[in-house]
């Protein structure tokens, strides 16, 4: 059993030492983080999005936006679309693909952000949310693990991290990024915490 653990980490760390060692990667973190900023320094918001444990990302990400991350700040405009009713009467009436992208014809407008992440690059829920969201003047931020997706032509920015062969890696790698967006903004808006 200790082999298994010691290769799972193993194959972790190789994960995380190819992100790094990636320029275009770390070059695509520092733009959406810069597309965070000018979205709430103009008073935008910032709507996340995903599937499974994506859906659990997106809304970690947005409770440590309006929460609290490290120290205490003030709360910053951020929002999970994970609804269960909004969620579950879309599915019901327009089918569950559109989960997302009605949400945001119904909130979202120019200068905010969506965050739409799908390890895969081609979740039909995160291509309509990011389809509508260019439709309104948003901007566009895609978190997945492979090149050459559905998503990669509507993302402003495109935030690809392999990780490897299954899910789990790519969405560690996710955790990571978002972590750092997080970080990112609050150096900017409050550098007393920092």
């Amino acid at each position: 059993m200790i082999s298994h653990i010691q290769s799972s980490l193993t194959e972790a760390q190789t994960a995380l030492n190819n992100l790094l060692a990636n320029p275009q990667a770390l070059a695509s973190i520092e733009a959406a983080a810069q597309q965070l900023i000018s979205s709430l320094a103009a008073g935008g918001r910032i709507f996340s999005c995903g599937n499974g444990g994506s859906m659990c990302d997106a809304m970690h990400f947005a409770e440590e936006l309006t929460g609290r991350y490290r120290n205490n700040r003030r709360g910053m405009a951020a929002i999970a679309i994970s609804d269960p009713s909004h969620m579950s009467c879309v599915a019901n009436d327009f089918g569950y693909e559109h989960v997302f992208s009605r949400y945001l014809e119904s909130h979202g407008r120019a200068g905010d952000v969506l965050i739409g992440i799908s390890t895969s690059g081609n979740s039909q829920t995160i291509v309509n949310a990011a389809t509508v969201a260019r439709e309104l003047g948003m901007k566009v931020i895609i978190l997945t693990g492979r090149a050459a997706t559905r998503l990669e032509p509507l993302a402003d920015v495109y935030v690809n991290t392999p990780g490897g062969q299954y899910a789990d890696r790519v969405q560690e790698l996710h955790i990571k990024v978002l972590h750092i967006l997080i970080e990112l903004v609050e150096r900017h808006f409050c550098p007393e915490n920092y």
